[in-house]
């Protein structure tokens, strides 16, 4: 890596209707080099680099690009000069192939017959490029046959076509495996050797420090701080992220109760295999395990949404037979999906609307009519109890941020009550701040006497918050880990071990 520039940034502002986005931040990015650009939702992350990829123009302020000034008006210009951005939804177009997707809009075209593709040469080249970056995808495969891990690269593959000299990664681990982030990991540096530099965006500490030279620290809409990775440690970053003491996973002790939920040999047919495992009131259950392990799929034939084909499901000692969603409601059963945008919101509507979505029959009259007033007063009073940050419960959710969307899930289960809550990846892509409301929150319904089972993939969330583990591996769960043993050395390693099919590991978990 050399020390010449590829880019700063100076005195940027940014501002949309009512809102200061960006003030006076400066940032700057040497050739090859690998920075962290962390901070809360909203605190402007995302607004600085749709600057950088031409997505928004910049209000005040300088941007230099290899010596000259840079003002892109839109993305295509941004690749046009060598600034590509790879967004947590991909933007990939799934029935095109490998081939057809990394050189879209750029394809090579036939010598002599021009405007007519020249498919062999971009099917070589689509190879080469796949080659560069230690894949060996077929060009012609279709993109929608490929596992999560491999679209991305497939999305990395269409910047280095065209001739990337900065790559900017906003959360590209969220929906990875541990051997898929590794690999990954190896590609920035890679990348770096190259001199391709690369903006890391992320919320996971562990990660962003193992991969960058330097961090960049943002609070609504200011650089508040820049850390060379010799002196950046996770709790100084929180410190400056959120402007006060953080203490992470907020877990208080409770005290367990009667088996709320027992599930006894569950099965689908074919990926799910004789899962049997219980969860007591006050307890908070972790489920671990690779993605694809069958922890999501475990989830949602308890409440409904997936058949199965054998097993038995019983709420407070009594069978229940679910066969829809609503049917697991009326059991006392609330689930906040993995994915909030596509299974738990409805974007287009309002706050209220989407936290009273699963309460309209009690809000409303024998007539089914719903009370606005009496919907209104109870979303207003979650509001305040979960500080959901909103301008009004008018609000179109979308315009909300991760952690304030997963927060008017979790006060929508709130409202009813259940007997047992199950949160399937409860944290993904929310900043750290909300992460610690949001772990509060579990731990007071833990005290208040529910039972939650929690699917999540940071083995810290796991440790930190679980009275019990279940790892699973491959559709079984594969053992279970007390709360004594989790606080033993060599947990972490065993948890891992066994999500990935080993058995050789530094003690024996308890039997499932």
């Amino acid at each position: 890596m050399t020390d010449s520039l590829l880019l700063s940034m100076n005195n940027i502002e940014k501002s949309f209707p009512g809102v200061l986005a960006l003030r006076g931040v400066n940032f700057s990015i040497k050739y090859g080099e690998v920075i962290g650009l962390v901070g809360e939702n909203g605190a402007g992350k995302s607004t600085l680099m749709k600057i950088l990829s031409g997505v928004y123009p910049v209000d005040k302020g300088d941007i230099v690009l290899e010596g000259r000034p840079y003002r892109p008006a839109n993305p295509a210009e941004a690749h046009r000069k060598g600034i590509s951005t790879i967004f947590q939804e991909l933007s990939l177009i799934s029935h095109l192939t490998v081939a057809e997707n990394i050189y879209l809009n750029y394809e090579p075209k036939l010598r002599y017959l021009p405007g007519i593709i020249d498919y062999k040469r971009m099917n070589e080249g689509a190879k080469e490029i796949m080659a560069q970056m230690g894949c060996s995808i077929s060009p012609t495969m279709p993109v929608y046959r490929l596992p999560i891990a491999l679209r991305q690269m497939v999305e990395i593959a269409k910047s280095l076509a065209r001739h990337v000299r900065l790559l900017i990664m906003d959360e590209p681990t969220s929906s990875l495996a541990s051997n898929d982030i590794e690999k990954l990991f190896k590609l920035i540096t890679s990348l770096k050797k190259r001199g391709i530099s690369t903006i890391f965006i992320g919320h996971r500490m562990e990660e962003v420090l193992g991969i960058v030279d330097r961090v960049v620290v943002l609070r609504d809409g200011e650089q508040v701080g820049e850390l060379p990775i010799e002196e950046a440690t996770e709790d100084h970053i929180i410190r400056l992220m959120v402007g006060r003491q953080v203490h992470l996973y907020p877990k208080e002790e409770t005290q367990e109760g009667a088996v709320v939920l027992d599930v006894k040999h569950l099965s689908d047919g074919s990926r799910i295999r004789d899962v049997s495992f219980n969860v007591k009131a006050g307890e908070i259950v972790g489920m671990a395990g690779l993605v694809g392990a069958g922890r999501t799929e475990v989830a949602r034939m308890i409440f409904g949404v997936d058949p199965k084909t054998s097993g038995q499901v019983f709420i407070d000692g009594r069978e229940v037979f679910i066969q829809h969603p609503e049917d697991a409601i009326r059991a006392g059963i609330g689930l906040v999906p993995e994915d909030r945008k596509t299974q738990g919101l409805i974007l287009g509507m309002d706050v209220k609307s989407n936290f009273s979505l699963s309460i309209l029959a009690r809000l409303s009259s024998f007539l089914g009519i719903v009370s606005i007033q009496q919907e209104r007063h109870l979303a207003e009073q979650y509001k305040q109890k979960l500080n959901i940050q909103t301008p009004s419960l008018q609000q179109i959710i979308r315009n909300l941020s991760g952690g304030n969307q997963q927060k008017v899930i979790l006060a929508r289960w709130m409202s009813m009550k259940p007997k047992l809550l199950i949160l399937d990846e409860p944290t993904r892509g929310i900043d750290i701040g909300a992460k610690t409301e949001v772990h509060r929150l579990m731990s007071e319904l833990a005290q208040q006497g529910m039972g939650i089972l929690m699917i999540s993939s940071e083995l810290p969330e796991i440790f930190g918050m679980s009275d019990r583990v279940l790892v699973m591996c491959e559709g079984a769960i594969a053992g279970v880990f007390t709360k004594e043993q989790l606080q033993r050395k060599g947990a972490e390693e065993a948890v891992i071990a066994l999500a990935g099919g080993q058995t050789d590991i530094s003690f024996q978990p308890a039997t499932p």
